[in-house]
Order: structure tokens, then C-alpha cells, then sequence
């Protein structure tokens, strides 16, 4: 599988639940419901959505959407972490609530000023996970943050993603809509009735192409490695980040390294989402209930 959609894109259905839609509610309402306690869009500053602040928060959870997706993609994890860790999701501008504002053209401009916010945010250690496009986000914030406030950066999870050396070229971003849309519904990734209204396409489309435009000029800088634990993370039946490509993220770190293989496509964490952030918990040492049986299989 060639291109930017290898890597994952907007993923849900016409009424934003499969997987978050791009900037609908996702899996279930989280806004201002009993969970949540808030309307969705609470905001630690410009770049984090914090759907139901904690006070008492020993762990901050931040996670990076796909290309095309919003923070709201990861609110369903709420349900799924214990009171003692925090979600944070990453509201890329262009989209939902910053829909206004130009979309980012290269990853620093996510990284750098991210990594400020959250070196700034208390002293609540930060965990990053980033899915897909939103992997290489969460690497080069990690980098950005541990240039600068290292002892805040507790682990790193990339999901979906081959290692940043190994980002492939592309050029979809530059072709007409009825190619991004062929490949988006090629993928799998989105419902294609999502974009049967014109009025949603054009509204939609501009946040798709744009990231895809972000991934695919993509170039790895070296740098110094990572000294916090990193774990890859793949769906065991993605064709378009194979293990063999997902192992190479192994050189980005000295400290320890994990790759584990989920049951599932390339957006294996919507199905089996209770299974996945059970196992970043438990790989945190957060206390929670074990997996259901099947769900992981061997360390590739």
C-alpha cells in the first residue's frame, strides 16, 4: 500500500460514531454528559482538549488524532481511564473549533509550540500517544518537550506508523478530490456517504488534504534519541505498516523499547479500544483490569 494512506485518515461514519467522524462526537455523546462533565471543549490552551479535567491527576494522557481527525476522536477513552490519569487530545488548527486558522505546513509548527504548552501545564507527568500522521506528531513534540523539560516526558506510544526515517513519499495531497476520495474510501478508513453532502466535503476535504499534504513532506532530522520508553503499536492485519517497519522505531530511544500487534486494520483501536488503553495503562503501571483474552498477540 503506497501513499499518505497508509497511514490512516478521517475515520468514522455519517453520524460521526464509528470512529469520531473528523469533527463529530465519537463512539457515544461525551458532551456535557454524566462522564464528561463538561460540553467537549475544555481547553488547557490553544492546542489540548481536555474533556473532563482532573485535579488530583498523577498521569497526563495526550493524544495525537490521524490525518483529517480531531481531538474529539479520543474522547471515548474517558470512559476507559481511572480517575488518576488525565485526557488530553491534540486540536490540530484548520478543523472543528480552530477551523479558522491555517493549517500546519511542516511538524514543527505542531511540535515546537505543543511542547511549550505542555512543558508549561503544571508538573503532571505526560504520556504521548499519536495514531498514524498523529505518531510522527507525538515523536516530534516528545523530542521538542525533552529538549526542554525532559523530566515531564514519561513514555512514548506510536501507533500505526512506520519509524520517521522510513515515511514514504507522496503526492495525494496534490491530486483532485475525487482521487483523495477514491483513496479514502479505497482505505477503508470513512464512511463515504460522510461526503455525499457537498457542503460537507467542503468543509471536510480542506483538513484531509492538508495533513496529507503535512505526512507527505514529512523528513526526518536526526537528533539525539529519546531516553524514555517507546512503544510501537500495530494492527496485526494493516498491509500499509507492516511489524518490519514499525520495529525500526527502536533506534529512536535509549531507553526501553516495546512493539506489540493488536487484532485488526489499520484502525484496529476503534474496535478494540478497552483493550488497547488497558494496556497503556498497565505498561504505565496504572492499576485497571486486564484485557479480554485473544485481543493481543505475541510480540511480533
Amino acid at each position: 500500500m503506497n501513499g499518505p494512506g497508509a497511514y490512516g485518515e478521517v475515520h468514522g461514519d455519517v453520524n460521526g460514531r464509528a470512529g469520531g467522524g473528523v469533527y463529530g462526537q465519537a463512539n457515544g455523546d461525551v458532551s456535557g454528559d454524566a462522564d464528561s462533565g463538561v460540553d467537549g471543549r475544555g481547553a488547557a490552551g490553544t492546542w489540548l482538549r481536555v474533556p473532563h479535567p482532573r485535579r488530583r491527576a498523577r498521569l497526563r494522557l495526550v493524544c495525537f488524532p490521524h490525518a483529517g481527525g480531531s481531538a474529539r476522536f479520543f474522547f471515548p477513552w474517558l470512559r476507559a481511564l481511572p480517575s488518576s490519569v488525565e485526557l488530553a487530545a491534540v486540536q490540530y488548527p484548520g478543523r472543528d473549533d480552530r477551523l479558522d486558522e491555517p493549517m500546519a505546513t511542516h511538524m514543527d509548527q505542531i511540535a515546537r509550540p505543543l511542547a511549550a504548552e505542555l512543558a508549561a501545564w503544571g508538573d503532571v507527568p505526560v504520556v504521548l500517544f499519536g495514531h498514524s500522521m498523529g505518531a510522527v506528531a507525538a515523536f516530534e513534540t516528545a523530542r521538542a518537550l525533552a529538549a526542554t523539560a525532559p523530566e515531564r516526558l514519561r513514555a512514548l506510544f506510536v501507533s500505526a506508523h512506520p519509524a520517521p526515517a522510513d515515511t514514504r513519499r507522496g503526492e495525494l495531497h496534490q491530486r483532485d478530490d475525487e482521487a483523495l476520495l477514491a483513496e479514502l474510501n479505497r482505505l477503508s478508513g470513512t464512511d463515504p456517504r460522510l461526503f455525499d453532502d457537498e457542503g460537507l466535503r467542503e468543509l471536510l476535504l480542506p483538513a484531509v488534504r492538508g495533513d496529507f499534504r503535512l505526512i507527505e513532506r514529512y523528513r526526518y532530522r536526526p537528533g539525539p534519541p529519546l531516553k524514555c520508553p517507546v512503544t510501537a503499536l500495530v494492527g496485526s492485519s494493516d498491509e500499509g505498516v507492516p511489524t518490519h517497519l514499525a520495529e525500526g522505531w527502536w533506534q529512536y530511544t535509549t531507553g526501553p523499547f516495546t512493539l506489540r500487534a493488536l487484532r485488526g486494520d489499520h484502525f484496529y483501536l476503534v474496535p478494540r479500544r478497552e483493550e488497547l488503553v488497558a494496556y497503556l495503562l498497565t505498561s504505565l503501571g496504572v492499576r485497571t483490569g486486564r484485557a479480554p483474552a485473544g485481543a493481543w498477540l505475541s510480540t511480533p
